[in-house]
């Protein structure tokens, strides 16, 4: 996909093709939900920017783009590149300045250029930095992937932290929702807020080592955090899911079933 200029859209051009995307998108969340809209006076009025935000529903970037839409400022989000070739949705993100990230490709590094070429434009580019829908038993952040710290550390450009709540009623994550999987009766409340901008200034001018990022995004995922125990009204678990950590205890556990298992057969065989 061929590279774009950003700085043609301005702080607050949302253009034809934004405004006709609103135009379909925000009866969809209106009709869906009831919302509650806050933290807006945390956004910078002008200049480039990141949106950290976290991600327990499949239908919450929705959520996330109406309110980001309404507070003036226009998200440039970054979306699945396998998305920029549906027909129609495809077309509406191209027209409205989104950002193809290429998983598992080289073509990764060309997404983390574009996004620094949109925030040197003054646009507010949109991570998830968790990097995939929540595993968190209790849908609080989890660990998070070290694009956003990256990029806020070249750029220079403010951390906003956001956090939603609500999305994940209508459609939960994963299929938690049991058959059919939507419950969009009867109509749920979203909560979409942000915090003050994440200090990040520790860590500027510093070589970005594994540690520095790995330090920089837990910030980030602790603010995105508090902001969500504001609008959720509890705390979260004092140690955060990692997925993968999560991941290398199953699979210990799988191979010790196995090992009793076998142990059980060789007992057997022996009597």
């Amino acid at each position: 996909m061929a590279r774009r200029s950003y700085a043609s859209f301005g702080n607050a051009d949302y253009g034809i093709w934004y405004r006709f995307a609103a135009v379909l998108v925000k009866p969809v969340t209106n009709a869906l939900a009831k919302t509650e809209w806050s933290g807006w006076e945390n956004l910078p009025k002008e200049g480039g920017f990141i949106a950290a935000v976290n991600h327990n529903s499949v239908i919450d970037p929705v959520f996330y783009a109406h309110w980001q839409y309404n507070s003036g400022r226009p998200p440039r989000i970054l979306g699945k590149s396998q998305l920029f070739s549906v027909p129609f949705i495809g077309f509406m993100l191209r027209k409205t300045g989104q950002i193809p990230v290429f998983r598992e490709s080289t073509d990764a590094a060309e997404a983390f250029r574009a996004a620094i070429d949109a925030i040197d434009g003054g646009q507010c580019v949109q991570f998830y930095p968790e990097g995939t829908l929540t595993r968190d038993p209790d849908l609080w952040p989890m660990t998070g992937k070290s694009g956003a710290a990256r990029v806020a550390l070249m750029t220079g450009a403010p951390v906003i932290p956001v956090a939603h709540w609500g999305a994940h009623e209508i459609i939960p994550p994963y299929g938690r929702g049991g058959k059919g999987k939507y419950h969009l009766f009867p109509r749920h409340t979203v909560k979409v807020a942000s915090g003050p901008p994440v200090d990040l200034s520790k860590y500027q001018g510093q070589e970005l080592t594994a540690q520095v990022l790995r330090d920089a995004t837990e910030d980030i995922m602790a603010a995105i955090t508090a902001v969500l125990e504001g609008i959720r009204g509890e705390e979260a678990p004092a140690e955060r899911y990692d997925m993968r950590k999560a991941a290398r205890e199953r699979a210990a556990a799988a191979a010790a079933k196995r090992d009793r298992a076998r142990k059980g057969d060789a007992e057997e065989r022996a009597e």
